[in-house]
């Protein structure tokens, strides 16, 4: 699409660096009452449990990814983080089978920052290289595990379509219950939005960190 103003592509990637960012990071000190609350419930809350993951804060403490976008409304930062909070930890879904789920909307975005951050929780989730590879590559994964193909499989759907067929949708309804399909549709919408704030906000990997290397796509050269 063309911009009317600019003339710009708008569709275009997005460029990467340090100087691309469009919301400056923002350090602890200089938030405001309704800001530092956001900040602890992030910071305290169980995404960092003892320690901050190295891609949520950079050594000052400021926010990184989808966080920093957040500080700058507190007001819809505030039930965004907690509904993510939700989605991680209180739903029916496995570590494994949420992060599948994340990554395929990661990869199917093409989210940087998203697939950085959630490669590493994968991991730890116990997702192996090769499912890693298969989910960033666009190609369905060998699990052995039903409910995690039950789950890849209704997300590429979402993702691709924005809805789930009849058979999908009975499948999915049948193997992981009512409740974890719509806990699985907002995710993806969850995910999706993260994703799409930082398009738009010039989000990259942290500092020195590698962006992920996504296939071309069909019929295009590189980027």
């Amino acid at each position: 699409m063309i911009d009317p103003v600019s003339g710009e592509h708008a569709g275009d990637r997005p460029p990467r660096g340090p100087g691309a960012a469009r919301l400056p990071l923002l350090f602890p000190g200089s938030l405001s009452d309704e800001q530092r609350l956001l900040y602890e419930a992030l910071t305290g809350g169980p995404r960092a449990a003892d320690r901050l993951p190295p891609f949520m804060a950079d050594e000052s403490g400021r926010l990184l990814g989808p966080f920093n976008a957040m500080l700058y409304s507190p007001s819809v930062g505030l039930p965004l983080q907690d509904l993510g909070a939700a989605l991680r930890f209180r739903t029916a879904f496995t570590k494994r089978e949420r992060e599948i789920a994340t990554l395929v909307v990661a990869a199917h975005a093409r989210s940087d920052y998203e697939w950085y951050a959630h490669e590493r929780i994968g991991r730890r989730a116990g997702l192996r290289d090769d499912e890693m590879d298969a989910l960033r590559e666009g190609r369905a994964p060998m699990f052995a595990d039903v409910r995690e193909r039950v789950v890849y499989e209704a997300t590429r759907q979402l993702v691709a379509e924005d809805d789930l067929g009849d058979a999908v949708f009975t499948e999915a309804a049948a193997t992981l219950g009512r409740p974890a399909v719509v806990e699985l549709v907002t995710l993806v919408g969850y995910y999706r939005a993260l994703a799409l704030q930082m398009r738009v906000f010039r989000v990259g990997v942290p500092d020195g960190m590698t962006p992920p290397e996504w296939p071309a796509a069909d019929g295009a050269g590189d980027d």
